[in-house]
């Protein structure tokens, strides 16, 4: 099996072109840094409704210019089929990751929601395979698993959605299952975990639990748990994330037409994870003294969840760099810079 080294040392030494959707995104951005830093080309695509421009300033201030002149920007809609087709044209890999998150954002929205993920998502498709890219990687999610009670997750046993984002994330695997029946045309599914890390966006209504948490410990605000606290997630860093995308992108073609976990394989209660964050912000000399305040479960949300990596780890030989608690550690002092100077 190729260890992750190993690839990052043949990119080094072979330039390819990446298009990335999403690119102003927490995770699209992460994407762009590591690709950039290793060489490569890369063409991002990025309409702002949920990225930010400051997230492309930052990666352009840690790579070298040299770096940051092989990456080309378009702006636009994924939503706009000329707009993919044009942002497909001459590119070796599609990291797809341009999508309307949160499951409150969807029950709220569901039109929008639908219009981004899956009328997006399938010009993108159709775009790649009109293109002849070599590999399509999307972002999937382990909200595909909806009710299923089973713990760990495995890839293969899925329950009912929950929400509309849950419905348009699952429909995104039956299109590419479609594609490979038809076309011939390969992709790899991500179902993501509760990714966090640096350049998670910690304001709006919908912003994810660690970077909201966090920026409210900060600025000394009340901290809200949704249910009693012992609702559990796996929480997988951004650099686990980055990892799987380039794994699965130069994949043989016999780990393709595939979905796979992206997580550590463990499990962190709410009432564990404020406890951690509490723990990393004093050693980054915050200190937060309040105690959480509890309303109800949130409609929508999955009680427990747990992954199993063992696929990942045996077809694209996956090795999370990051537990939890390592992952906090790395990304606290980025938090803490940027709200305290914000």
């Amino acid at each position: 099996m190729v260890k992750f080294d190993e690839i990052k040392n043949y990119l080094l030494d072979n330039q390819k072109t990446w298009l990335i959707t999403g690119v102003a995104g927490f995770i699209g951005s992460n994407l762009l840094e590591s690709l950039l830093s290793l060489n490569q080309k890369v063409v991002g695509l990025d309409n702002f409704a949920t990225g930010h421009q400051h997230n492309l300033d930052e990666v352009q201030s840690l790579v070298s210019k040299e770096q940051w002149e092989q990456f080309r920007f378009i702006k636009g809609d994924i939503r706009d089929p000329e707009t993919c087709q044009k942002a497909a044209t001459g590119v070796n890999y599609v990291l797809h990751e341009a999508a309307l998150g949160s499951v409150p954002r969807s029950i709220a929205d569901p039109l929008t929601t639908n219009a981004a993920n899956i009328t997006g998502f399938l010009n993108m498709l159709v775009a790649a395979r009109d293109q002849n890219v070599e590999s399509f990687t999307y972002a999937a999610s382990s909200s595909t698993y909806g009710d299923h009670p089973a713990l760990p997750k495995v890839e293969e046993n899925i329950g009912n959605p929950l929400s509309p984002y849950a419905v348009t994330k699952y429909v995104n695997e039956l299109y590419a299952q479609v594609f490979a029946r038809t076309y011939n045309f390969k992709t790899i599914g991500l179902r993501y975990f509760n990714v966090f890390g640096k350049r998670q966006d910690p304001n709006g209504a919908y912003a994810a639990v660690i970077p909201k948490w966090t920026a409210s410990m900060i600025n000394n605000n009340d901290v809200v748990i949704n249910g009693d606290g012992e609702t559990s997630r796996d929480f997988c860093y951004i650099n686990n994330v980055v990892q799987m995308n380039i794994l699965a992108a130069l994949a043989p073609v016999e780990a393709k037409n595939e979905v796979y976990n992206v997580a550590v394989g463990d499990r962190t209660t709410l009432n564990e994870l404020f406890d951690a964050l509490k723990i990393a912000l004093g050693n980054n000399n915050v200190s937060y003294e309040q105690s959480a305040i509890y309303k109800e479960f949130r409609t929508g949300d999955v009680r427990h969840s747990q992954a199993d990596i063992n696929k990942a780890k045996k077809l694209l030989g996956y090795s999370p760099t990051h537990t939890i608690s390592q992952g906090i550690s790395e990304a606290m002092p980025w938090y803490v810079n940027t709200l305290l100077n914000n």
